[in-house]
């Protein structure tokens, strides 16, 4: 199944953690010294279309046996994760510029909605090719 959703899956799985993170950005709007961050989105998709065609793309495989094969797992994104420098610096330190983190969470809810239609259509596709539609 891989194949047929490419790096789709693992982009719908950068998406849903990124929402996390500017969500956990906007929460702490007024905590002082609390550092912004995101995903740096251009590195991990490009490690991990690396890691599919090198096929160490491997969603969360389980030995059951000792001669099976050991899967890959998932990068983190905590490899990505970097802190947001502010355009106006606040006296208390944060970081957090609540108008962009807002923006930014928008953009990416539109992503995300955007990468479901996608896996939608194509399971759909999938669904009606074994149907004979």
């Amino acid at each position: 199944m891989e194949s047929v959703f490419g790096i789709h899956e693992h982009a719908l799985a950068v998406r849903k953690e990124r929402q996390s993170i500017l969500a956990n950005n906007i929460a702490n709007a007024d905590t002082p010294n609390f550092k912004a961050r995101d995903v740096d989105w251009r590195k991990e998709m490009q490690a991990a279309e690396e890691d599919l065609n090198k096929g160490r793309y491997k969603p969360d495989l389980k030995m059951t046996n000792s001669r099976h094969i050991e899967g890959f797992a998932e990068a983190s994104t905590e490899d990505y994760l970097k802190y947001r420098m502010p355009t106006q610096p606040s006296l208390d330190g944060n970081t957090v510029e609540t108008h962009i983190e807002k923006a930014q969470f928008m953009e990416n809810s539109m992503q995300y909605q955007a990468t479901l239609e996608f896996l939608n259509s194509s399971i759909t596709g999938i669904r009606g090719a074994l149907r004979g539609e």
